[in-house]
């Protein structure tokens, strides 16, 4: 049915001629041959599109309401041998009343037909002329052609693996849509069959009740609105093709497009099913029962996806990137200064490498200290160069520290170390994980007295990228008493600090800040080379942050399997990372996240910031001994 759990599907607008059926049919017959050659599965037409919205009386011609029966068909008779499903709007009747309906067909037949809920009879609207509601009747029935087939508004087509269910139009703007008890009775996407006109202001408003039922519903939702084939007697219709899924917009078509259009993109049925099942109050209202009609949806070949895949997924997008980004500030700050008052203590210690990490933290300190009305010198910022430590990375602490004005402290730990490697018998020349790891606690033991000392309190600096993959000393730069970065991942700590740095007015803080986005990540815990510079590149060693981040989002955000993550990271780093790297990649990933819980299991408070957290205390409880073995064999399927 699915590709990799994506569901294929369309929104057509033709172009048509009001009361000429077999024109009609004749154009959706070609977009539906169309939406073949691109491998849609599901493709959806506008409101009452077989005879056009707008002919007004005609609807109480026997002529019009025969040929559109008959024109229907026909159309099903041409398309009996494809395997598609198609839905059409036409006015059918029932027991001498028209309904305006919508029909779903598949392999020359109707299998359902589903009247609309809510006619609306104001301003330019005057449905109630010409057709009765769906509360009209209580048939379950309808005789269609020579067949009986399936009529009413509680009807989801397909079964509990994947199902899709309809609504027309006004059902959209009543106060409960029908898709607001359709989705959660098990319907997965939301084909909206429209003829909605053209106001000045509306569309925007339109595209926001899509958006928000979508999300109400966590659905897909494709919407298919009448085009500019309609009568303009007195109004102009757009054409909107529009598909959502769970509130974010995939596709729209061109308005007031002269043209047919065809709007395709793939709704990801694992992502909604993984929100619902996690969502305790999606839940099916009570005395509302579903019907279910068995449909095969079409299966189609594994096929590369239209919809954009970010590779980025933690980052905001660039149109909402400054509103976001002073958001995630104000929640790290809000969570510090609430701590910081809670706790009355008169400093913050941080440990500022140069590198992403602890100028993040230090940002967030320095407007937290803004946001309180207090002085910057409250922070006390401690460098601490050691064995491996650079001239860039020591000289950007430094500039970094002096530009935001906080108390700068320097201690240089080689001689502590000395003396630990000399008291514990050992070699300073073996350099192994006792001797990066003393430095990382000796560090943290530095800045926990300090914080003793001064009567504060030491904030951490370590993001969630490095919790993820354990890449932390347990009791070292893994502790700390608030952890302001433990919900940041890696790829958001360096967009963050460009946009701290391409806001900022003071030059000396943002040429600090520039370079260190620049720098390469490193613990610096292995000594440099003869030219000074970095040797411990961090990605060396345990790949690309902007792959674990990748991993990280799609495996907490919404369960999805390592073959799944795979296939979308295959389209979102297309021609950069070969099919090899991604997967050897996603099998340290897994093996390093399995097996570091343990630091997870005892992390320090911190602010939660957007929907992955690792949090012991909220997102993430997982034992420290689990198994890793079911997710490598899924690996060893790719």
């Amino acid at each position: 049915m699915t590709n990799h759990g994506f569901i294929k599907v369309a929104a057509a607008i033709p172009d048509l001629v009001v009361g000429d059926c077999r024109f009609n049919t004749d154009k959706i017959n070609r977009i539906i041959n169309q939406a073949i050659e691109r491998g849609v599965q599901i493709v959806c037409f506008p409101e009452l599109s077989v005879t056009g919205y707008t002919c007004g009386d005609l609807f109480f011609q026997q002529t019009l309401i025969d040929e559109a029966e008959a024109s229907v068909c026909r159309l099903l008779e041409e398309t009996k041998q494809s395997e598609i499903i198609f839905i059409v709007g036409t006015p059918v009747r029932l027991s001498g009343k028209l309904f305006n309906a919508a029909l779903v067909c598949r392999k020359g037949k109707v299998e359902g037909v589903v009247p609309k809920t809510y006619l609306p009879n104001n301003n330019e609207f005057y449905e109630k002329r010409w057709f009765v509601p769906s509360t009209n009747t209580d048939r379950t029935e309808i005789v269609f052609g020579d067949e009986r087939v399936p009529f009413g508004t509680n009807l989801l087509f397909g079964n509990e693996n994947f199902a899709f269910a309809l609504e027309i139009c006004e059902d959209l703007w009543a106060p409960v849509p029908p898709s607001s008890i359709s989705a959660p009775a098990g319907a997965h996407v939301i084909f909206n069959l429209s003829a909605s006109n053209e106001l000045v202001g509306k569309n925007d408003y339109l595209k926001s009740l899509i958006a928000q039922q979508s999300a109400r519903c966590l659905a897909g939702y494709v919407y298919a609105s009448s085009g500019c084939g309609e009568s303009t007697t007195d109004l102009v219709f757009a054409g909107n093709g529009i598909i959502y899924e769970n509130g974010i917009l995939l596709a729209q078509s061109e308005r007031f497009s002269f043209e047919s259009q065809l709007i395709v993109s793939e709704i990801d049925i694992d992502r909604l099913k993984a929100d619902r099942m996690k969502t305790s109050s999606f839940t099916y209202p009570s005395g509302c029962i579903g019907r279910y009609i068995d449909i095969d949806v079409p299966k189609i070949k594994a096929s590369r996806l239209s919809r954009k895949v970010n590779s980025l997924p933690f980052v905001p997008s660039d149109e909402k990137h400054r509103e976001r980004c002073e958001e995630i500030f104000s929640i790290q700050v809000g969570g510090l200064a609430k701590r910081w008052t809670h706790t009355g203590v008169k400093t913050v210690v941080v440990g500022i490498s140069g590198g992403l990490d602890s100028a993040l933290a230090l940002l967030v300190c320095a407007k937290t200290c803004d946001k309180l009305g207090l002085f910057r010198e409250s922070i006390i910022g401690v460098t601490m160069p050691g064995y491996g430590t650079t001239g860039r990375t020591y000289n950007n602490a430094l500039k970094l520290m002096r530009s935001l004005g906080v108390t700068v402290r320097e201690i240089d730990i080689t001689a502590a170390c000395d003396l630990h490697f000399k008291d514990i018998g050992h070699d300073a020349s073996v350099h192994d994980v006792t001797f990066e790891n003393a430095q990382a606690r000796e560090r943290t033991q530095i800045l926990m007295n300090i914080a003793n000392q001064t009567y504060g309190l030491v904030i951490g600096t370590g993001d969630m990228s490095e919790l993820a993959l354990g890449w932390a000393t347990y009791n070292g730069d893994h502790m700390s008493m608030y952890g302001v970065n433990s919900s940041i991942p890696k790829t958001l700590v360096r967009g963050l600090i460009n946009y701290v740095a391409d806001t900022l007015q003071d030059e000396h803080s943002k040429a600090a800040l520039k370079d260190i986005v620049d720098t390469p990540v490193s613990p610096e815990l292995l000594p440099a080379n003869g030219d000074g510079e970095i040797v411990q590149r961090t990605e060396d060693i345990i790949g690309q942050y902007e792959l674990h981040d990748f991993f990280l989002y799609y495996m907490l955000r919404f369960g999805f399997a390592p073959r799944k993550i795979f296939f979308l990271a295959q389209h979102a780093f297309a021609g950069k990372y070969t099919d090899d790297v991604i997967r050897q990649r996603m099998e340290l990933f897994y093996r390093r996240f399995f097996a570091h819980q343990f630091k997870r299991s005892c992390m320090p408070d911190g602010p939660k910031v957007g929907s992955v957290n690792l949090s012991p205390r909220g997102d993430w409880r997982m034992p420290s001994d689990a198994s890793v073995e079911a997710w490598l064999r899924d690996l060893e399927k790719i």
